[in-house]
């Protein structure tokens, strides 16, 4: 696990809200907010993969998020 002292976020200016608990609807948003930021091709498909990587649950996904941007939640 990751904890918010070992280390920040790639994106710190970014945060995602969806109202599911659907792991992909996170990914979808934080993908979004990845684009709008600038970010590369191969480096939201590394976020992607690393987001959807086992156990594809949300508490994965949001710790994966949360490493990445400033600020994940899911409903």
């Amino acid at each position: 696990m990751i904890s918010s002292q070992e280390s920040r976020s790639r994106y710190p200016e970014l945060s995602v809200s969806v109202r599911s608990s659907n792991p992909f609807a996170l990914v979808a948003g934080v993908r979004e907010e990845l684009r709008r930021a600038g970010a590369g091709r191969e480096e939201i498909a590394g976020f992607t993969e690393d987001a959807l990587a086992p156990p594809r649950d949300l508490e994965h996904a949001l710790e994966v998020a949360r490493h990445w941007i400033g600020s994940a939640e899911a409903a």
